[in-house]
């Protein structure tokens, strides 16, 4: 018997499912049978084990294959492949930190109206750079074959306005004197910013700017102002307008009566909200209370504090709400809704109609490019209809594309509209009977008061979980 075949009965050698690592096992040996270290080699090559043996594990096999009985032990390793890292953007500022902090005077005090988080740059300061994406390094598994990395993926600009890329397109710089602001879908603007020093009354009249508006007052009934930026009040908010493509804050609060509205591309931040219609793009967050209101986030409503109130009204958010206490013991009605996005529901409906429209559309191209192409088969198609036959052919490939496109999109908000399992409730507190829990399709009357609990959806139900 040839020693590959006495190994073949002696030894099991097994390969890792990523092919990484060979094992060796013996299974029984004799002091009389010996292997050498090219018995060993061309066993292993017949196993196909190739790359990364260990040859201080093989000779100790030649010497002393005894010592190795009925263990398990690693004959060779391969190198895992090491992916390259993602490129990214570094910006000059925290983009994250949304903190407003008081102003320190020379005094030591603090004045709570100075904001100085502002994210000021001047024209043709440096905003962000691009930090590019690294190569992998590719492996090579035991088998001997090479295992192959992944390159790091490129990071790109998100360009908004007053902001230019450098030739290279590594750098982003500011086109004026500014405030670097970021809006929707992550775009960087560099906006010039608005002050007024006190109230927004008879004196200033409405705002519609195309930066960031700062107030150091109120915003009196009736005034509207308007921000392609965030908007900062250093006071109150009656019934007035507010409507930004960023973020609103109001140190004093929101009290409407009803009347007017505040809108955010992003963020809403409040002291309270009361008979308020406040909506969001992403979180709107209170630290007392919120009375009698309409609010709407894409992302989450935050009620905290060691008020964190929620009574009356309704409140809806894309995936959470979180509060202190919802509703009161006089079971004043209180909604709370979440996986609801109505401009989802909203744009759902749009493209609907505009695929109907545009299979309609479709099909009436099809019939005449099919006459045409009658006419042309029979030698009858004059130069003007060659010309219409080229054009409905072109027009045919667009509505294709559109269709294709419009129905991918339409599936995609199915789906997130029926994705409840982010969506969630949670009071740290008290929820009282009144109250009405709402998620994705689902509703759940409360009719007596519970502690601490979050409420989620589950097999077709809402259930009340222990916080």
């Amino acid at each position: 018997m040839s020693a590959s075949e006495t190994l073949e009965s002696l030894a099991v050698i097994s390969i890792s499912q990523d092919k990484l690592t060979a094992t060796l096992q013996l299974l029984a040996t004799e002091d009389t049978i010996a292997f050498t270290s090219e018995d060993w080699a061309a066993f292993l090559n017949d196993k196909g084990v190739k790359h990364g043996i260990d040859q201080q594990v093989v000779d100790k096999l030649t010497a002393s294959p005894k010592s190795f009985m009925n263990k398990q032990v690693v004959i060779a390793q391969g190198e895992p492949a090491v992916a390259g890292k993602d490129g990214y953007i570094q910006y000059a500022y925290d983009m994250m930190d949304n903190q407003q902090r008081p102003a320190e005077l020379e005094d030591g005090s603090v004045d709570f109206k100075e904001i100085t988080q502002l994210k000021n740059v001047k024209r043709g300061q440096l905003i962000a750079e691009k930090i590019p994406a690294t190569l992998g390094v590719n492996g090579k598994l035991v088998t001997g074959e090479e295992a192959v990395c992944r390159n790091g993926k490129e990071a790109f600009f998100k360009i908004g306005k007053n902001v230019v890329l450098s030739q290279d397109q590594s750098a982003l710089y500011s086109a004026i004197d500014g405030l670097i602001t970021m809006t929707d879908k992550n775009k960087i603007n560099v906006f010039p910013v608005y002050e007024v020093k006190g109230d927004v009354d008879y004196k200033v009249g409405n705002i519609d700017f195309v930066g960031t508006v700062v107030i150091r007052g109120n915003v009196l009934t009736g005034f509207r102002v308007r921000a392609a930026g965030d908007i900062r009040v250093v006071g109150g908010v009656e019934g007035a307008e507010l409507e930004s493509d960023g973020s609103i804050e109001i140190t004093g609060g929101i009290l409407m009566h009803n009347k007017g509205h505040v809108k955010a591309g992003k963020n809403v931040k409040s002291t309270f909200i009361q008979d308020g219609i406040v909506s969001a793009g992403e979180d709107v967050t209170v630290t007392q209370s919120i009375m009698h209101s309409q609010v709407r986030a894409g992302r989450s409503v935050v009620c905290g504090g060691a008020k964190g109130l929620i009574v009356g009204g309704t409140i809806q958010a894309g995936e959470s709400v979180i509060a202190r206490t919802c509703g009161n013991t006089m079971f004043t009605p209180t909604s709370i809704e979440v996986g609801v996005r109505p401009e989802l529901r909203e744009e759902l409906m749009e493209l609907r109609a505009h695929l109907k429209e545009t299979t309609a559309n479709l099909d009436k191209t099809d019939k005449a490019l099919t006459l045409l192409d009658q006419m042309a088969a029979a030698g009858q198609l004059a130069p003007d209809k060659l010309a219409l036959r080229i054009k409905l052919t072109a027009t045919k490939r667009q509505a294709v594309d559109d269709i294709a496109h419009t129905k991918d999109r339409i599936l995609e908000i199915e789906r997130s509209l029926e994705d409840t399992e982010l969506s969630k409730v949670d009071v740290n507190h008290t929820i009282y009977g009144g109250s009405k829990i709402v998620i994705g399709r689902y509703t759940r009357f409360i009719k007596d008061p519970a502690q601490r609990v979050s409420f989620r959806y589950s097999e077709g139900d809402i259930v009340m979980l222990p916080l």
